[in-house]
């Protein structure tokens, strides 16, 4: 359009920064200039379809996409951070028999702006409530999907997030269900992200049961990718353990993970299963839990219980968008 190159980096300011839902909100332009941008551009967004609260505090939210599709998210609150899970797929093919995302099948991969125009939605309806202390303060890649399938697509929206929206590398976490090839590649292109690496399991049979890429990538060549994975020694890569009643909840499998991380700087998060209808596993009573993270501190492995946020308003991945179509199928035509 021949305009001076400092319309770009204000641009980048109104869409990133300040929010701009469309582009009559840039009054840093002209309103000629608006106009004319107008003329054949706009400013995508994706629509917050549903939103739920749960007395936790915690908000689950369904993003329409621009063609009609839908992805999830949730913001998750506590004392210092606020946290936005976001998807990086329609449905996923990873096939976990756990998940409910994953009986969906896989439809598609989201752009990267949609990616980053999940963040966006937030801030604009935090922005919209006029909280205070509401800003974003970490990404999780924990959604819909599984994000090294998407690997450009994830890259190029970590890339926006990062250099346009203000968040540090450092406070973006990417979990998954153990993708080796594409893992080594993310951590020679953005080494400073953080690692969640879904294990479930500490023998291939059980994980093969549970995790289909494990038939691909089997435990033993997920941990030695870890291992070589050039991450400082002052970070440690976190391992998600979905905890099934009587599948991989017993003594010897925590003294079987403790053997398979030796040597790792890790962290357990041990994650009772979340139900869900139609679920064909159960979580462990609270003492089988206890006794899994006892065995696990006993031998110097640092071990959480994460209990599933927003239980009450269906915050397992793929709930809240499994009830919207149900409804909307039952809406009179």
């Amino acid at each position: 359009m021949g305009l001076p190159q400092f319309r770009v980096s204000q641009l980048i300011h109104w869409m990133y920064e300040k929010n701009a839902a469309c582009i009559d909100d840039i009054t840093e332009f002209s309103k000629p200039l608006r106009e004319t941008l107008k003329g054949f551009s706009y400013i995508g967004g994706l629509k917050i379809l549903k939103k739920t609260a749960s007395p936790d505090g915690t908000l689950k939210l369904l993003f329409g996409l621009e063609d009609g599709l839908s992805v999830e998210g949730v913001l998750i609150p506590d004392e210092y951070r606020l946290t936005l899970c976001v998807s990086s797929q329609v449905g996923c093919a990873m096939g976990c028999r756990f998940c409910l995302t994953a009986t969906m099948g896989f439809i598609r991969n989201l752009r990267a702006d949609e990616i980053a125009g999940q963040v966006m939605a937030v801030r604009q309806e935090l922005q919209a409530q006029g909280g205070v202390s509401s800003e974003i303060t970490n990404i999780v890649f924990m959604g819909m999907g599984e994000p090294l399938r998407n690997y450009d697509g994830v890259v190029r929206g970590i890339n926006i997030l990062t250099g346009f929206m203000g968040i540090s590398k450092r406070r973006i976490t990417l979990s998954t269900a153990g993708v080796v090839p594409e893992l080594q590649k993310l951590y020679k292109e953005i080494p400073e992200v953080n690692l969640a690496v879904s294990l479930n399991a500490t023998t291939d049979e059980t994980r093969s049961s549970l995790m289909p890429v494990n038939n691909k990538y089997d435990i033993g060549s997920l941990l030695r990718a870890c291992g070589r994975l050039p991450i400082s020694s002052r970070r440690r890569i976190t391992f998600g353990y979905v905890l099934l009643k009587g599948i991989n909840d017993t003594p010897a499998d925590a003294r079987r993970l403790i053997a398979l991380l030796k040597g790792l700087n890790a962290k357990v998060n041990l994650i009772p299963f979340n139900e869900y209808d139609g679920a064909k596993f159960e979580p462990p009573d609270e003492k089988t839990v206890l006794e899994f993270q006892q065995i696990l501190v006993d031998r110097h492995v640092t071990a959480f219980i994460r209990k599933s946020m927003g239980r009450e308003i269906g915050a397992a991945c793929g709930q809240l968008r499994t009830c919207y179509e149900a409804a909307q199928t039952e809406l009179p035509s």
